[in-house]
Parts: structure tokens; C-alpha cells; sequence
């Protein structure tokens, strides 16, 4: 849904691009580098209380972790190992995320619900883009979703950072939404795999491991 901002983005992100094109910072350093801000950021930050703080990290980390992708093309470097890396990396930042609010969620003794939520999002997000690499691995395309990463970081770290600037029950409606969407999602991605695959007539294996 906000893949219409993409070109919006790549104009604001370029120029940085061009200029850490002329240094030796690599394409998977700046991807290392985003995922471990937005998990330190997260998993430090969120579980003290430190909401609003550790969303504006989170965020600013998430942007340079979208610098990786402008530089790889700059550079001429783009290939199955970053774009590996990066997918990979982006599954580790999501988990910190809601990790972190869970924690928060347990020890400050807020909400078991707002835990339990976090955790379901998490899981379903982790579910969400494991569909999509997998349909891909068959040879079937599965972009369809009403939330994909962009949409449930938006919706999470918002909502994350209201909470953090007391705006009363945010969070708790956020995560029913997110999770709902994230389901949703996932239904979607199910349906449009087995339609391309069993009615299809080309079939899927039996079983898989892993």
C-alpha cells in the first residue's frame, strides 16, 4: 500500500546514496549497521520505558537501513547475497521491535494482553514475509497484502511513540489492528499461492522441512 511513496523515497535517499558512494561504507555494512540500531534501539530502550526515545532511534535506523538497496545499485553491487542479507536482517529488526514492547509490556506490569499482542505480531509478520520467500522459491509471485513491511512498521512504530508520549490507549488498538492486518495479509498470500499453484494445475511439493 505505501509502495506509491517509493519513488518519493529514492529521490530523498540518492543524493546520500551518491555521497556514501565515494566512501568505503559498503551496501551490507549500512544493512548491518540499520539492523543493529533499530535492535539495540529496541530491545534497550523499549523494556526501560523510553517509548517516544526508542522510536525516534528505531526510525532513524530503519531509513539508513533502507540506504543499503540505493547504494547497491550506485555502487553496481546489488546481488543474491545483499539482497540474502538484507531480507534476512529485516526479519531480525521486526522481532526486535516487538520483542521490545512485549518486554515492556511484562515488566512494567501494563498489559499481559499488550504482550501477548506484541508477540502475536511478531510472529505473524515473521509468517507474512515466509509466505512471500517461499511462494518465491516455487516460482510464484506473492506481493499481495494489505500490510506489508513498510505498512506494519509504520502502524507499529507510530503507535509505539504515541504510547510513549501518553497518548492513552494507542497501543493496544494499534496492535488489534496491526494483528488483524497481518492475518489478513497473510490469508491473502496463502490463497493467491494456492490459486496460482493447485488450481493452476502446476502443483506444490508434499512436504517440506524447514
Amino acid at each position: 500500500m505505501l509502495n506509491v511513496l517509493r519513488p518519493a523515497i529514492a529521490r530523498v535517499l540518492t543524493p546520500v546514496g551518491q555521497a556514501l558512494a565515494r566512501t568505503p561504507v559498503t551496501p551490507n555494512a549500512v544493512t548491518i549497521i540499520g539492523t543493529l540500531g533499530v535492535s539495540a534501539g529496541a530491545l534497550a530502550l523499549f523494556p526501560a520505558g523510553h517509548l517516544f526515545a526508542g522510536t525516534m532511534v528505531c526510525t532513524f535506523f530503519v531509513f539508513a537501513d533502507m540506504l543499503d538497496g540505493t547504494l547497491a545499485r550506485i555502487k553496481g553491487t546489488t546481488g543474491p547475497w545483499g539482497a540474502f542479507l538484507d531480507s534476512t536482517l529485516d526479519r531480525v529488526a521486526d522481532a526486535s521491535i516487538f520483542a521490545g514492547v512485549a518486554a515492556w509490556a511484562v515488566l512494567s506490569g501494563h498489559s499481559r494482553l499488550v504482550a501477548g499482542l506484541a508477540l502475536f505480531c511478531l510472529v505473524t509478520g515473521a509468517l507474512v514475509s515466509y509466505a512471500k520467500a517461499r511462494a518465491e522459491g516455487l516460482g510464484v509471485r506473492c506481493d499481495v497484502g494489505i500490510a506489508e513491511r513498510s505498512e506494519r512498521l509504520v502502524i507499529g512504530l507510530v503507535v509505539i511513540g504515541l504510547t510513549g508520549l501518553g497518548v492513552p490507549y494507542v497501543l493496544p488498538v494499534g496492535l488489534w489492528v496491526l494483528a488483524a492486518a497481518s492475518t489478513v495479509t497473510l490469508a491473502q498470500r496463502m490463497l493467491a499461492v494456492r490459486r496460482a499453484t493447485v488450481q493452476g494445475g502446476t502443483g506444490c511439493p508434499d512436504s517440506e522441512t524447514g
